[in-house]
């Protein structure tokens, strides 16, 4: 039986639909203007987009760690604060794999709690997905005049199917050139805490990835997961290349007068 104080997961969208904007901890602390990206998409798309202020993170570190009773402290955070909108949209596919696909099994031996687990989860996506495929948005505002090539993140492709729509839309702009990066598919290396635990390899697969986002002759690398982004971006600064990188988001949507990621504000 699903609970009155919250709407069940929507095949159709409705006319206006009510969204509860996840912006994540890197977003909120390290490149707000991949929030602010998200909201205008979501708004150009027909959304009307609502960040809870009650927020925190989505628990993946301590999920990571095996600190399952934090995780679920933090989770039921999440829940009563997004619970009550048409979709949750998230610009991050491993903290919208969290939500979607690991909340649930988190909280399978609690009964009279799974299922607003299981109504949260099957109504939260990554941004770009719920764009294309639930909002079947065609247009974006963004303009660039350029090449770029797009890395797939792991949790996104893996857990949550994010592949084509990200090309899709960045397909629909006017001037952008898609270089396809050589496997495309295969880790950065961060991992959150992974590269943290195990630096030195962590380090081998990212200087693997930066060679191919060279090789593929692209002026702008492209992710949906910023934690993905800030790792690829730190070693390209240190490699010396002119390669930039930005959240699929802020291009899809124009929001380009933010520097790239890792670059000094000329101001």
């Amino acid at each position: 039986m699903t609970d009155a104080s919250f709407p069940p997961a929507r095949e159709t969208p409705p006319a206006t639909p009510r969204v509860g904007l996840f912006a994540t901890c890197l977003v909120d602390l390290f490149r707000p203007s991949v929030g602010f990206a998200a909201v205008r998409l979501l708004e150009q798309a027909g959304c009307r987009v609502e960040v809870p202020e009650a927020q925190t993170c989505c628990g993946q570190p301590a999920y990571n760690a095996g600190d399952r009773a934090d995780t679920k402290a933090i989770a039921r955070q999440v829940v009563a604060a997004f619970e009550s909108f048409d979709y949750v949209v998230v610009p991050s596919g491993s903290c919208g794999a969290m939500l979607h696909e690991h909340y649930p099994a988190l909280f399978a031996d609690e009964p009279d709690f799974a299922p607003r687990v299981r109504a949260l989860a099957d109504k939260t996506h990554e941004l770009v997905s719920f764009l294309a495929d639930v909002m079947k948005l065609e247009t974006v505002p963004g303009r660039f005049a350029g090449s770029v090539t797009y890395h797939d993140s792991c949790s996104g492709l893996r857990e949550l199917g994010v592949k084509a729509q990200p090309r899709r839309l960045l397909a629909g702009i006017e001037g952008l050139e898609l270089r396809e990066l050589r496997d495309a598919e295969v880790c950065c290396g961060f991992g959150g805490t992974f590269c943290v635990k195990y630096p030195e390899i962590s380090d081998k697969i990212v200087s693997e990835k930066c060679k191919a986002i060279e090789e593929s002759g692209a002026e702008l690398l492209l992710a949906g997961d910023l934690g993905c982004l800030l790792n690829m971006a730190g070693k390209l600064k240190r490699r010396g290349s002119g390669v930039r990188s930005r959240h699929v988001a802020e291009v899809l949507a124009g929001e380009l007068d933010q520097p790239a990621i890792g670059e000094p504000d000329p101001s």
